[in-house]
């Protein structure tokens, strides 16, 4: 009987665990592959929700883990992590001895991870790639990833297009759809009441679901951002809110400050929580109101789930938009303006059986299919692939 092929994931923060999920259940499921799991990042933090135990509760078996000791948001900080990821990665890769690495994504412990593989030989499998985040560092290293991978799973038909303007083989370029859709389908919801036991909070409308991370090329200090949302989050009388945790990236500290300190002056209609997990997170999104922040959440899960979003600031700019949402600059006054838009009947009717630009939630099992199919052996090289010019 010929041996399983060995499949590694690597996830180093909760939201792209959570749009992993379901990839990482459809090769667990497959007896013909063997899912390798490696947790790294803000997963083994207790600052970020010591994230990894709800990778363990979902049932999955952590093969490796690779902490990097995050301790600060300085660029000096950042740097010294993917040091502690490029070593911990290579020593691991060396033990368990994959066949494929699977990375998503953007972040640099996901750079770290396949900048060590490259030098192990071992080809990597790159998910969302060619997508365009102009106010934010994960826009390079996206890139960076895409160009040291030999097999690329597209959310959209241009990134797919992009990727091969990279000068990748268009054989190796699938456009599959994004893994959150998949999420926001998939998902078995939880009754409202379950989630308000957990926040200790009831939620009466308008609820809000808030996520902003530090925008890294921003124009602005993040410190000076946040507290714009925060002031229009401030004019919006007896809404809901509930804040999640901020990413692990430079000047992280300076928003998760402000947003705690919200949350503790309006505790009687504010919660914030390091972490949902994916299910609750999910579900919390289908009873919002409005989904505000500039997490890719609102670019992937939200329009797939009908939930309208307010993107704030550049940190999502270049990537492609749903009707649902509503752009706006990082500024209290077209913050409020977008909130209130997104809050009226009038827009909720408008973008009624729009088109999702991510695909129809099926992306999961065409990723696995290709992984199980692809000839490893031809992987072992690429060649610049260049475009035919007039």
């Amino acid at each position: 009987m010929p041996a399983r092929r060995k499949i590694c994931v690597v996830t180093g923060s909760r939201a792209e665990y959570g749009l992993l999920h379901w990839l990482m259940k459809e090769i667990v499921a497959d007896s013909a592959l063997q899912l390798q799991l490696v947790a790294t990042g803000s997963h083994l933090s207790p600052r970020f929700g010591l994230t990894v135990r709800e990778i363990e509760a979902d049932g999955f078996t952590i093969d490796q883990r690779v902490d990097l000791q995050l301790d600060g948001d300085s660029s000096t900080d950042i740097a010294r992590a993917m040091g502690k990821a490029i070593t911990g990665m290579g020593e691991t890769f060396e033990q368990i001895q994959p066949d494929i690495l699977v990375v998503l994504g953007d972040r640099y412990e996901i750079l770290a991870a396949a900048q060590a593989a490259l030098i192990a030989r071992i080809p990597i499998a790159h998910i969302h790639g060619g997508e365009s985040t102009e106010g934010a560092l994960d826009d390079a290293m996206r890139h960076a990833i895409s160009k040291l991978a030999v097999l690329h799973f597209a959310s959209a038909a241009p990134y797919a297009r992009r990727i091969i303007q990279m000068g990748e083989e268009p054989s190796r370029v699938h456009n599959v759809g994004a893994l959150g859709v998949d999420a926001a389908l998939r998902v078995m919801p939880l009754e409202q009441s379950a989630i308000e036991a957990f926040l200790d909070l009831p939620l009466s409308a308008p609820t809000l679901l808030v996520t902003y991370h530090p925008t890294t090329l921003g124009l602005n200090a993040p410190i000076d951002e946040v507290r714009e949302l925060v002031a229009a989050i401030e004019t919006v009388p007896g809404a809901t809110v509930v804040i999640t945790g901020v990413n692990a990236d430079s000047g992280y500290r300076d928003i998760d400050r402000e947003l705690r300190y919200l949350a503790t002056l309006r505790s009687k209609t504010i919660r914030y929580t390091e972490s949902l997990g994916q299910r609750r997170y999910l579900s919390l999104m289908r009873l919002s109101s409005v989904v505000l922040g500039n997490s890719s959440s609102a670019m992937f899960e939200a329009p797939a789930l009908g939930i309208p979003a307010v993107n704030v600031g550049d940190r999502q700019k270049g990537r492609l938009r749903a009707a649902s949402i509503i752009d706006c600059p990082p500024e209290r006054g077209a913050i409020r303006a977008a909130m209130t838009t997104a809050l009226s009947a009038v827009f909720r009717k408008s973008f009624e059986g729009m088109t999702l630009p991510y695909g129809d939630g099926q992306t999961a099992g065409r990723i696995k299919a290709i992984l199980k199919s692809v000839d490893l052996s031809e992987l072992a090289r690429k060649r610049f692939h260049d475009l035919a010019f007039a």
